[in-house]
Order: C-alpha cells, then sequence, then structure tokens
C-alpha cells in the first residue's frame, strides 16, 4: 500500500479529501447539485415529515421486510414521468450500473460502450464477463462498425450502454441514433441519464426520457434532483428479471423514507423549473464564449459540465490551487478519471451561479495564464 500510494504521489495523482469551503465569498464550481434543489423548502419539509411518519430507515431489503409503500408510490411516478411502464429503485448509480449490467450480460453477450462511460459501467461491464467492445467517443458510424462484426451478429445478446451528458466532457450522445442502431441490430440499449434529468428537457425529463426504444433509462437523485440514490425506467419483465437477478438491489437495505420523500418533491419540482434550466443554459454559453476567447480548450462541451482542459498534472493542481486562494472551490480532474494528458478542471453550472459569478470565474483563469505562460 506504501509503494502504490509514493507512486501517486510521484505521478502527481494522489487524492485525498478536504472540507467543501463554506462563507458567501466561496464561489463552488464543482457542485452536481445543479438546481439549487439540495437545500429546497420543499424537499427538506418532505423529508422530515416521511421521517416523522415513517422512522429515520427500511429496516430490511425490500425481497425480505424493506418493501414499503412509498418507495411503490414514487416508482410509479416515475414510470409516468420518464414514459415507461414501471421503475425500480436503486440505492445509488453506481450501485445500480454494476449491478443490473452484471444482470443481463454474460460471457454470450457482447456489449457496445461508448468510450468515454462512466467508471460504474466500465466496471459492471468487467464483472459480468461479457465481451467488451469500446466504440469511439459519440461517433455512431464506429459503433455501426463494430455491430456489422461477425462476431456481434452471432452473439445471443447485444446491449448498447452510453451516458446522455458526459460526466466529464459535458457532450451529448447521439440519442436518436443510438435507438436506430439498436432496433436495426436487435440490440438492447442502456442509457444513464445521471447528469441530464431535471437539468435538460422541457420538463426535465432528460435527453432520453419519454422516448420509445429504451429499454434501460437509469438516472439518480444525487444531482439535479439535490439528494440521494438512483432508479432505473424499463419494461415489468424487465424489472421483474431484476428484482430476481440483480444483486445490487437484491442484498442490499432499502432507501430510508425520508431520501424517497425529498425524491418525490424534487420529481413534482423539476415541470416547475424551466426558468432556472434556462438560466443554467444561459451561463454555460456565457462561460464558454468566454473560455474559448482566452484560448481555452473545452472539448466539445455543449452543456452545464464545461471542461477547463490544462494538460499535465502540474500546471491543473497549480491553477486549482490558485483558484482556491481566490474563493474559487474546483477541482482537479486526473487520471485514472480521465485519459493521460487530458487533465481539467470540471466546472459545474448551477441555478445559484450569477452572470458576475461567471465572469470573475473567465478572469481569475486568464489572469492565472497570462501570469504563468
Amino acid at each position: 500500500m506504501r509503494d502504490a500510494l509514493d507512486e501517486r504521489k510521484a505521478q502527481d495523482r494522489f487524492r485525498e479529501l478536504r472540507t467543501v469551503p463554506s462563507g458567501s465569498n466561496v464561489l463552488n464550481f464543482c457542485s452536481n447539485d445543479y438546481l439549487n434543489l439540495a437545500g429546497h423548502a420543499s424537499l427538506k419539509s418532505a423529508a422530515i415529515h416521511y421521517t416523522e411518519i415513517y422512522g429515520t430507515g427500511s429496516t430490511a431489503s425490500r425481497l425480505i421486510s424493506g418493501n414499503h409503500n412509498w418507495h411503490e408510490q414514487l416508482e410509479s411516478r416515475l414510470a409516468g414521468f420518464f414514459g415507461h411502464e414501471t421503475a425500480l429503485l436503486f440505492n445509488t448509480g453506481f450501485q445500480a450500473n454494476i449491478s443490473i449490467i452484471q444482470a443481463l450480460a454474460n460471457r454470450d453477450t457482447v456489449l457496445l460502450y461508448d468510450r468515454l462511460n462512466h467508471s460504474s459501467l466500465i466496471q459492471g461491464a468487467r464483472l459480468s464477463g461479457a465481451k467488451l467492445l469500446r466504440y469511439n467517443h459519440c461517433d455512431a458510424g464506429h459503433l455501426k462498425e463494430l455491430m456489422l462484426r461477425q462476431d456481434v451478429q452471432a452473439a445471443p445478446r447485444r446491449i448498447i450502454v452510453s451516458e446522455s451528458v458526459f460526466s466529464m466532457d459535458g457532450d451529448r450522445a447521439p440519442i436518436d441514433t443510438l435507438i436506430q442502431l439498436a432496433r436495426e441490430y436487435n440490440s438492447l440499449l442502456m442509457i444513464d441519464e445521471a447528469h441530464a434529468i431535471g437539468i435538460t428537457g422541457s420538463e426535465g425529463q432528460g435527453l432520453a426520457g419519454r422516448r420509445d426504444g429504451i429499454d434501460i433509462y437509469l438516472a439518480t437523485f444525487g444531482k439535479a434532483a439535490g439528494g440521494f440514490g438512483a432508479f432505473v425506467c424499463c419494461s415489468r419483465m424487465m424489472r421483474d428479471y431484476l428484482i430476481n437477478f440483480a444483486s445490487g438491489f437484491i442484498y442490499t437495505t432499502a432507501l430510508p423514507p425520508a431520501v424517497t420523500a425529498a425524491a418525490r418533491a424534487a420529481l413534482e419540482l423539476f415541470p416547475q423549473l424551466s426558468a432556472e434550466r434556462e438560466h443554467v443554459s444561459n451561463c454555460s454559453a456565457l462561460l464558454l464564449a468566454g473560455l474559448k476567447k482566452i484560448g481555452i480548450d473545452t472539448l466539445a462541451s455543449d452543456s452545464h459540465i464545461i471542461p477547463v482542459v490544462t494538460g499535465d498534472e502540474k500546471t491543473t493542481l497549480a491553477l486549482t490551487e490558485a483558484l482556491r486562494d481566490q474563493g474559487i472551490y474546483v477541482v482537479a480532474i486526473r487520471p485514472p478519471t480521465v485519459p493521460d494528458g487530458k487533465c481539467r478542471l470540471r466546472i459545474s453550472l448551477t441555478a445559484a451561479h450569477t452572470r458576475s459569478d461567471i465572469s470573475r470565474l473567465i478572469t481569475a483563469i486568464e489572469n492565472w495564464y497570462h501570469e504563468n505562460q
């Protein structure tokens, strides 16, 4: 362990926990609370109310004595809101991705993955033992080439897996084309909407919500919904299958009542937050334009997640510390989270940010580059 930690330090890749700074002068640009709901009165009130009625825990896994009406009511609302036959709750997005993929895939399965999919999706693929084929990021042409391979065509099951809004690059998957390819080549399609629900779509339904042709629609409550937990929307047969074969669902204590109450409250708020979504979109356009004007590489981002690509670890860490000294809280994203040479700051925009905040961030980055190049 000591050798491994020393190697991380030598590579400038050592990580440690930091307490999030507070105060009116601190600008947090790395929160996933995109709609500023974590402190919303409706979510807090709902969580308190459910705690007073039902207590603090679900007391068991759902297949034992932990299945309660508040779970089933939330699942019913999720299915209706996102346009699927039914839904199933999980405790986290990471846990859901790992256990769902393990349940659906085996050695006879071919998994076709976007190269930049989240670690949880990759870990699920590795644990399943399936054949993993990664297609170039958001490259539907390359995906089709892989689908045409003889070994892929001969596989008993094919599953296409992609995020919708990518968590590190901030760009968007070609959802329409993925649906078309899944239909054309008789494949299951799994879309992870963790960073899309609430903050995209006319009513916060994400990029892939209310769309036919998506077999596994997965998202979390831990980002724009301001809470905790995850869910999958799917067919009733798929739900029955996951209840029986997804180990991450079977062998864990169910979500507590307060968490489900907050999630339900967020879901009810989503359609009312079009102004907040538009505000975040405008802030994103302002920040992207400002960063590009000073020559910063933001990749192909067109969302509320904007990478400031810096290249190497030392530069990234130095810029991060300089911004923190000015009351701007960001984090350095380094390998293995991103590829070598693609270190970056990951800027997350929320409804709490103002145009003045964006200008302050742009000026701070521009000044640092002028002083250090």
